[in-house]
């Protein structure tokens, strides 16, 4: 539905070619708008949650409770089943650390979020078969795990940016007056549509900022840019791929037939499978978008985290697997 309004909107009222300049326009529109649809309906959703279960009460159990990691891995499945790129994301991630889930386990649902996807394991299984299929999918989500248990160990919530704590304890003294005065939820209704509307208002401008860099790449970096580095001769082909990755901004669904192409053209399944874990679990647009929430120590640790992670992931595929 979305995508048809991008269409209509763009091709049809504002009269653009398909041309890469039309791609880009198109792609702004649609992400701008399905951006914000999710920022304002998962806020709404937490402002929800949050007025029966205060925020601390939420943090407490998930922090003193023995889970025994359970914890990293029902986010990181959530994550794959929830078919977001890495911006589509973001709103989600927000809603969460308001609701006082761990940042840690926040961070396994952000990272598995756009590697893995039922669209994208579809194509994954035409493409490569089953048991490629089945390592990626794997692999997406144990990255989403091992991902957020090392990032939970480095207690950085203290790097979280002041909106974002403001927005916390706000919330929570919030939440905790709302369950001491027994309030109806018809006098809670207002105060959450609002508060929905105040963090979509708080996070605009970084949402269009880091959209309208996502469209360029999108509309005029050619497929085919990076391919000569991603050879197999070159040991650091992975690495490479991996940081050529980053300034991309694609979803799984989209890069899944690039990788193909990459592929059969001879480049390592290993080295491919990282680029593409790169493009749709790290952008620069996503850094961007993620600045209203983090400071850029926390984005650099976030990002220099995963990416580590990613590389390994290729030399290994690289290794266990001959295509």
């Amino acid at each position: 539905m979305i995508q048809d309004f991008a269409d209509w909107l763009v091709y049809k009222v504002l009269e653009f070619a398909p041309t890469q300049l039309g791609e880009a326009v198109n792609f702004f529109v649609y992400d701008t708008v399905k951006i914000f649809f999710l920022l304002y309906a998962i806020s709404f959703i937490m402002g929800v949650v949050n007025a029966y279960f205060p925020v601390e009460r939420i943090r407490v159990f998930l922090t003193t409770r023995k889970l025994y990691g359970l914890q990293y891995f029902f986010a990181a499945l959530f994550g794959a089943i929830t078919p977001f790129c890495s911006c589509s994301s973001i709103p989600l991630f927000i809603g969460f650390v308001k609701g006082g889930i761990p940042l840690g386990v926040t961070f396994a649902f952000l990272i598995t979020s756009p590697l893995v996807n039922e669209v994208a394991i579809a194509m994954f299984l035409g493409a490569f078969g089953l048991k490629i299929t089945g390592i990626y999918a794997v692999s997406g989500i144990l990255l989403g795990m091992v991902g957020g248990i090392v990032l939970e160990k480095f207690k950085l919530e203290r790097y979280l940016s002041p909106w974002i704590r403001d927005l916390l304890v706000e919330s929570n003294v919030e939440s905790n007056g709302w369950e001491r005065k027994k309030t109806p939820f018809r006098d809670k209704f207002p105060v959450i549509m609002s508060d929905a509307w105040g963090i979509v208002k708080g996070v605009a401008l970084y949402v269009v900022i880091g959209i309208a860099i996502g469209a360029a790449v999108h509309g005029y970096v050619p497929t085919g840019f990076f391919e000569e580095s991603m050879s197999r001769e070159n040991w650091w082909s992975v690495p490479v791929s991996v940081i050529c990755a980053v300034p991309m901004y694609a979803n799984a669904a989209a890069i899944v037939p690039v990788i193909e192409v990459l592929v059969a053209k001879g480049v390592p399944i290993g080295t491919a499978i990282a680029f593409m874990m790169a493009t749709v679990g790290l952008s620069f647009p996503e850094g961007v978008l993620l600045k209203k929430v983090m400071t850029w120590k926390l984005i650099g640790i976030f990002f220099g985290t995963v990416t580590a992670f990613i590389v390994l992931s290729g030399y290994v595929f690289n290794l266990l697997i001959s295509y």
